[in-house]
C-alpha cells in the first residue's frame, strides 16, 4: 500500500519561510506526478503546486507565484515546497499527493491516488 508523509508544518510570522518535505516510502518520488494542496478553515482544498517528475514541468496557483517552489530531491527521494514571504492567508492544512498519471488540469484532485494527512501551516499577523 502506498503511503504519503508530509512534515515540516509549523508556526511564522509574516514574511517568514517553511520548507515543507514529502516522501512516499518504500517508493520514489520521481514514479509519481507530485502535487502539494492545501485546504483553509472553511475553504475548499486547493491547489498549490504540482511537478512532473519525468520532465520536471512545475505549476503553480496564482497566488503563490514567485513566493513558493516546489522540487523533488532524487538523491533523498523527498518532494520539497519552500515557501517564502508567507502571509496570514496561506495559513491552512497543507497535503502532499501522488498521482500514477498526469492530472490534467494540474490541480484536478481526483487525478491524485494517494494522499498524505497534511500538516499544518499557520502565518500569524
Amino acid at each position: 500500500q502506498v503511503h504519503v508523509v508530509e512534515s515540516g508544518g509549523d508556526w511564522v510570522q509574516t514574511g517568514g519561510s517553511l520548507r515543507l518535505s514529502c516522501v512516499v516510502p518504500g517508493y520514489t518520488v520521481s514514479r509519481f506526478t507530485m502535487g502539494w494542496f492545501r485546504q483553509a478553515p472553511g475553504k475548499e482544498r486547493e491547489g498549490v503546486a504540482n511537478i512532473y517528475t519525468r520532465t520536471g514541468n512545475t505549476y503553480y496557483a496564482d497566488s503563490v507565484k514567485g513566493r513558493f517552489t516546489i522540487s523533488q530531491d532524487n538523491a533523498e527521494n523527498t518532494l520539497y515546497l519552500d515557501m517564502n514571504n508567507l502571509k496570514p492567508e496561506d495559513t491552512a492544512m497543507y497535503y502532499c499527493a501522488a498521482s500514477t498519471g498526469r492530472p490534467y488540469p494540474w490541480y484536478r484532485m481526483n487525478d491524485y491516488t494517494y494522499w498524505g494527512q497534511g500538516t499544518q501551516v499557520t502565518v500569524s499577523s
